[in-house]
């Protein structure tokens, strides 16, 4: 086989330039490997690919998802990641689209998927150019999500039957913090004199958090009335021995408290979102709101933050009439 590609190569050299015969001879090599050669390779490099991610600080969860997507769009077209060009993933997300009634902004998250990984094979020079470069971002509408209102945070106050409850509702809503990072909270990761806690957040990069002064009171009330062992900050209520309560367990409390006060939709993300609103809301600079939710990204908090209508009409009449 070694002998056939470097014969036509050597045939090529005069026409073709030196990036071409490098293109030419990786499509050789792919189409007369044998097939159990290809999907070995192709499978070493998925495995280098996710295992960059991980070195750069990705989640495991976060790491499973990029696996999954990469795979899924391998078996849907059908050949080595190196072949693989834009006319191939374009017939692919478009048949994604029309098969599973996917939504643009999960044709969108894929499309940045897939421009991660073929970005990386052309950064390790698997291949010559990504097939990603031509594939514009899939254009989503912008929807208004909803938050808490000030009375809607009051109700879920109301409707809490355990001191528990009642610091966890207040730490969701006065820090903004991801349910991830609250159930991983340990009792001495809070210093209730200066209101503030140590979260380890996305890539296990640390940060503070800060809560005001009925979170601190009623955290004062939960942690006095524990009379367990275990260092988590909020455990479960159920069963002889308190465990490490987990994040479905948090989405769950959460979602039936908002049952019982009439709330639509309260889940853990919402305290986040109604949290950075209102922060841009009352002037917060949105580079202090960043640094409080822990993005990397200035354009992640935008996507977070809804200033208010009311409060647009406000400065218009301010600063333009």
């Amino acid at each position: 086989m070694e002998t056939v590609i470097h014969t036509v190569i050597a045939q090529m050299q005069p026409i073709l330039s030196c990036d071409q015969l490098k293109q030419l001879s990786e499509v050789l090599s792919h189409a007369l490997a044998p097939e159990s050669e290809t999907r070995s390779e192709g499978m070493n490099l998925l495995s280098l690919f996710l295992t960059a991610k991980e070195v750069e600080g990705c989640s495991p969860k976060t790491i499973a998802y990029y696996e999954s997507t990469i795979r899924h769009m391998n078996r849907a077209i059908g050949k080595p990641y190196t072949t693989i060009g834009s006319d191939d993933l374009r017939r692919y997300l478009a048949d994604y689209e029309i098969t599973r009634k996917a939504s643009k902004v999960t044709i969108d998250n894929i499309r940045r998927i897939l421009s991660s990984f073929f970005s990386w094979l052309e950064d390790e020079d698997y291949i010559v150019k990504s097939p990603v470069r031509r594939i514009r971002r899939v254009k989503t509408a912008v929807i208004a999500k909803e938050v808490l209102t000030d009375e809607e945070l009051e109700a879920l106050r109301d409707f809490c039957t355990s001191p528990r409850d009642l610091a966890l509702v207040d730490m969701l809503a006065s820090t903004g913090m991801r349910v991830g990072e609250l159930v991983r909270l340990n009792i001495e990761d809070v210093d209730l004199q200066e209101r503030e806690c140590i979260v380890t957040g996305k890539g296990n990069k640390q940060r503070p958090v800060y809560f005001d002064a009925r979170t601190k009171r009623h955290l004062q009330l939960y942690i006095e009335s524990r009379q367990d062992t275990n260092p988590a900050l909020f455990v479960s209520l159920r069963g002889e021995t308190p465990e490490r309560i987990s994040i479905c367990g948090v989405e769950h409390r959460v979602r039936t408290l908002g049952k019982r006060a009439g709330i639509r939709r309260v889940h853990p993300h919402k305290f986040r979102r109604t949290l950075a609103t209102h922060a841009i809301d009352k002037g917060m600079p949105i580079e202090q709101v960043q640094r409080l939710l822990g993005h990397a990204k200035i354009d992640t908090t935008m996507h977070y933050a809804m200033v208010n209508q009311s409060n647009v009409k406000a400065s218009h009449r301010r600063y333009l009439e």
